[in-house]
């Protein structure tokens, strides 16, 4: 943030009496190594001190400039916004480009907190196609999203949803449609038929489909702008595996022509150069 800062006041022309350009990285690097070390002591000593470097930038930008544009007054604002969070504070700023990015506490030992929007994922219960993918900032209640999810099931293929599988997440959902919902674990009215038993079974078949998602789909890392750019990501995800699946199905199929025509067009070619030429015979 300081540095953008710096580098936004030397384009207007705007002197700092100090820039800190120089002990900024410096400090930065040390507090990141301090805290691999976990030396924790030493690491917050260093990111005090970028603390009050930030500090004096901003408040030496609001004695020098008396007329702020709105470029420059949008990253004065997250600064001062830096400067204010503290430790237990809500709406914390994460990142400097996207304050829309949230953190989502997992849970998971190997990953406890993800930084991001949280995203909501539907698939078929038979072959796993994504008929519904959407970003939801905010970080709402999962049981909160399925009236959502399920009217875009609907809206995209034009099929009634009859039936849903979802999660333990789900507990508590605001859902009132004429679907059937199926929380995993929870025992629903009456016994259960073999054919039932077999689609909630199929509910976990969704996971590896998000890992997929994330690991070949670049839904792990959102490189479009804003909250527009977030929703825009995940739906071209969810497109981009469906497509990898309808390759899969027809790719055998073609892959035969697709071999005989490059095969023919290199025989044509050797043939043509094994072909004496007109004015070599001619002489």
């Amino acid at each position: 943030m300081l540095l953008r800062l710096v580098n936004l006041c030397k384009r207007r022309g705007i002197r700092l009496r100090q820039t800190y350009i120089r002990k900024a990285p410096g400090l930065l690097k040390q507090q990141g190594r301090y805290a691999h070390a976990r030396q924790f002591k030493r690491a917050r000593r260093c990111t005090k001190s970028l603390h009050t470097l930030l500090g004096r930038v901003v408040r030496d930008i609001g004695r020098k400039v008396t007329e702020i544009d709105p470029e420059l007054q949008i990253f004065l604002d997250r600064a001062e916004k830096l400067l204010a969070q503290q430790r237990k504070s809500k709406k914390k700023l994460y990142s400097i480009d996207a304050p829309e990015v949230e953190c989502i506490s997992k849970g998971k030992a190997h990953k406890q907190y993800e930084f991001g929007c949280k995203v909501s994922v539907s698939t078929t219960n038979q072959s796993n196609w994504v008929v519904g993918v959407q970003a939801l900032h905010g970080n709402p209640y999962d049981g909160h999203t399925l009236p959502g999810a399920i009217e875009q099931v609907q809206r995209v293929t034009g099929k009634t949803v009859k039936e849903a599988f979802v999660d333990k997440g789900y507990h508590g959902h605001t859902y009132s449609g004429d679907a059937r919902i199926h929380i995993t674990g929870q025992r629903g009215r009456g016994k259960a038929g073999p054919a039932l038993r077999k689609r909630k079974k199929r509910r976990s078949a969704i996971e590896p489909k998000i890992g997929h998602l994330k690991s070949d789909n670049r839904m792990d890392r959102n490189f479009l702008k804003g909250k527009e750019g977030d929703r825009i990501n995940a739906l071209l995800a969810g497109i981009g595996a469906n497509i990898r699946k309808l390759l899969a199905a027809f790719w055998p199929a073609l892959a035969k022509y697709v071999w005989i025509y490059v095969f023919d067009y290199w025989t044509v070619l050797d043939f043509r150069k094994t072909q004496p030429q007109n004015k070599s015979a001619a002489a």
